[in-house]
C-alpha cells in the first residue's frame, strides 16, 4: 500500500529536501506541498493524505493550530527545530501522532513516516524521556480521565501503549489479532477523550502502577 504524504513547511528548500528524501521510496508518494498552515489544512481536507509532515512555525496558521484542525482528517507528524518548547507541547495536545527534529537523518525520517502511517505513535528519541516526564506531570492537573470506563483489556492495551509498544508488538504480547489491537486503541482514545496514540502513551506513563 502506498503512503500518501503532504509536506507543510514555509521554507521551500526544506520542502524540496523532504520531497527528495521521500520520493526515493516506492511505498511513499508526496501528494502535495503547503507553504503555510492554512494551505496545509485546505490541501489535507481536499487530498486526504495518510500523513501530514507539519512544521511548527509557519505564517497565517501555525503548525499547532493546523494540527488541531486536522484531527480526524490525517495523522500529523511534526518536524521541528526545537527539541522541547511550548510549540511541541501544544502540538501533542492538539493531536499530533508524533514529532521529529529537523536534524533527523533521512532513513529515520522515512521510518517515522511508515510508523505513523500504520497507526503507531513516535517521538524523537533524543527528547522522549524529558518530554514524557514533563508532559505527563502537567496533563492530569488539567484533564479528567475516566479510566473506569475502560475494559480490562483496554487497560492492558493502554499500559502497552505507555511502554512504547507498536500495534504488532501489543498483539503478540496479548495474543490477539493486530486489527483487534487497533480497535482497542481507537476505543480507549475515544473513551478518554484523547486525540492521538502519543497522548495515550504520555498519560499511561504518568499513571501509578496500580492505575
Amino acid at each position: 500500500m502506498t503512503i500518501r504524504i503532504l509536506v507543510a513547511d514555509d521554507h521551500a528548500a526544506v520542502r524540496a529536501g523532504i520531497v527528495l528524501i521521500l520520493g526515493g521510496h516506492g511505498d511513499i508518494e508526496v501528494v502535495g506541498q503547503a507553504a503555510d498552515g492554512e494551505q496545509a489544512v485546505a490541501m489535507a481536507r481536499e487530498l486526504r493524505p495518510d500523513v501530514v509532515l507539519m512544521d511548527v512555525r509557519m505564517p497565517r496558521l501555525d503548525g499547532v493550530s493546523a494540527t488541531r484542525e486536522l484531527s480526524g482528517v490525517a495523522d500529523v507528524l511534526i518536524l521541528t527545530t526545537f527539541d522541547l518548547d511550548e510549540y511541541v507541547f501544544g502540538a501533542l495536545r492538539a493531536g499530533a501522532a508524533g514529532f521529529l527534529l529537523k536534524n533527523t537523518d533521512a532513513d529515520a525520517l522515512v521510518d517515522a513516516v511508515r510508523v505513523v502511517a500504520r497507526g503507531d505513535g513516535l517521538i524523537s528519541p533524543s527528547v522522549t524521556r524529558r518530554l514524557i516526564s514533563a508532559f505527563a506531570t502537567s496533563v492530569p492537573e488539567h484533564e479528567p480521565y475516566d479510566l473506569g470506563s475502560l475494559t480490562p483489556r483496554e487497560r492492558q492495551v493502554l499500559a502497552c501503549v505507555g511502554r512504547g509498544l507498536s500495534n504488532a508488538e501489543i498483539s503478540a504480547e496479548l495474543d490477539m489479532a493486530e486489527a483487534t489491537t487497533k480497535t482497542h486503541v481507537s476505543r480507549l482514545l475515544g473513551k478518554l477523550g484523547l486525540r492521538s496514540r502519543v497522548q495515550a502513551a504520555i498519560l499511561a506513563r504518568g499513571l501509578p502502577p496500580e492505575a
